[in-house]
C-alpha cells in the first residue's frame, strides 16, 4: 500500500493528538507542526514505524521569526525522506523567543549532530542533551548569534561606498 499523506496524518493524530497540528501540502512537500515538547517523539515515529519508515534526514534549519508573537519566534525545522516510496515530509516546532530551546534528536540521527550546532552557532535555539553543543563555523568568542534578524544586513557607518552607485537613492546622478 502506497504512503499517502492522509494515512500519515491520521497515525500522527492518534498517536499524538492536539501535539500535532496545521498538516498541509506546501509546494509539494507535505508539511505540519509539532509542539516542542513532542517534536522527539514525533521524530522517532516518523523514522520507526514500519508503515512510515522516514529513515533519512535531509536537513535541519532554523528559522527566525522576530515579529511572531514571543512563543513562535523561532522555529526549527526538519526535513525527512522515506527513500522505499520516495516520500518527503517537513515538520516544524515553534520555540519562544524568550529561550529557544527544544530536545535534540542526534539519538535517532546522528547526522543531526552537526546540523543542531550550526543551528545554535546561527541562530542560538540550544539543544537539549546534544553531546557537544559549541561553535561549528563561527569564531568561539562571539557571543552573538548573526543569523538572526536583530542584526543589520549592512554596516551603516560605512563610508568606502556611495549608494548612489547601488541605485538606493531617488537621485541616481
Amino acid at each position: 500500500m502506497a504512503l499517502e499523506t492522509a494515512n500519515i496524518q491520521e497515525k500522527l493524530t492518534q498517536l499524538f493528538g492536539a501535539k500535532v497540528l496545521n498538516f498541509a501540502m506546501n509546494r509539494d512537500i507535505f508539511s505540519f507542526e509539532a509542539t516542542p515538547e513532542a517534536i522527539h517523539e514525533v521524530i522517532r515515529t516518523l523514522k520507526t514505524e514500519e508503515d512510515l519508515n522516514f529513515h533519512f534526514l535531509t536537513d535541519l534549519c532554523g528559522v527566525h521569526y522576530p515579529d511572531n508573537d514571543a512563543s513562535h519566534q523561532f522555529a526549527v525545522v526538519y526535513h525527512l525522506h522515506n527513500w522505499v516510496e520516495n516520500v518527503r515530509i517537513r515538520v516544524t516546532t515553534y520555540l519562544s523567543g524568550e529561550n529557544p530551546e527544544v530536545n535534540t534528536i542526534t539519538d535517532l540521527f546522528l547526522c543531526s549532530n552537526w546540523m543542531e550546532r550550526e543551528t545554535w552557532d546561527f541562530y542560538g535555539i540550544v539543544f537539549k542533551g546534544h553531546p557537544q553543543l559549541k561553535r561549528i563555523l563561527n569564531m568561539d568568542e562571539m557571543v552573538s548569534f548573526p543569523m538572526r534578524k536583530e542584526f543589520p544586513m549592512e554596516d551603516q557607518g560605512r563610508t568606502d561606498k556611495d549608494d548612489r552607485f547601488f541605485g538606493r537613492t531617488a537621485n541616481n546622478g
